[in-house]
């Protein structure tokens, strides 16, 4: 029976183009790599005419004076209340004023209820940039990160990964300075961050908090 669920594993394995995480620097079992960036949104409905206009046309610029392959990503999920539930309960618990114990119990059954009548979800808003170092034409989207053809490379050398790292921050620096002039804040995922959104990817049915990067509050 282990043996059996080994064997799955290996085989689901197969089907997952990528080779490693290093440094927060996806590597494919190709040879190129991937940098994901999160960026924080715009609530274009809050902004003028004018502001509007002037938001889009910034992005068209960007998106013009754009030489490489780039894909944005959202990433959307029901929200999890449970942790804020637990947060309530706590202060429900250590609360001594009977009053405000009735208010705080009331308060977590309309959070509750409110949220099962109402489908809450969560937006993340993500770039990902490619670098292929064979300089062959490949799809750089987040498609090609998720099952798909890949085939299998030699080992990237630690000079050799320094190098290809370097070619892929500049394209990260393009992509920020071009989306900053839009108002909109970039930060790049670290390899926790990488492998956490991934395995959000590859487990849609569990209910999680949503991913969090510090830099995007501040």
């Amino acid at each position: 029976m282990a043996s059996d669920t080994a064997n799955q594993a290996k085989a689901t394995q197969e089907f997952v183009p990528i080779k490693e995480v290093r440094n927060g620097i996806v590597l494919l079992k190709d040879g190129s790599l991937r940098a994901l960036l999160m960026a924080s949104s715009i609530n274009l409905a809050l902004k003028s005419q004018d502001e509007q206009q002037a938001i889009i046309g910034q992005f068209q610029n960007f998106l013009n004076s754009l030489e490489f392959t780039a894909q944005f990503f959202v990433q959307s999920r029901d929200l999890d209340i449970r942790p804020y539930i637990a947060l309530l309960e706590d202060r429900y618990q250590k609360e001594l004023d009977d009053l405000m114990r009735i208010q705080i119990r009331e308060y977590i059954a309309f959070i509750k209820d409110f949220t099962e009548r109402a489908n809450i979800m969560t937006k993340n808003f993500f770039i990902v940039v490619p670098y292929d170092p064979s300089l062959a034409s490949r799809g750089g989207g987040l498609s090609s990160l998720l099952p798909g053809t890949a085939s299998s490379s030699g080992t990237m050398t630690d000079e050799q990964f320094e190098q290809y790292r370097t070619q892929l921050e500049q394209r990260v620096s393009v992509i920020e300075q071009g989306l900053v002039r839009t108002g909109v804040r970039i930060v790049q995922l670290g390899t926790e961050e990488v492998i956490e959104l991934f395995y959000k990817l590859f487990n849609p049915g569990e209910l999680e908090k949503p991913l969090q990067v510090q830099q995007l509050k501040q």
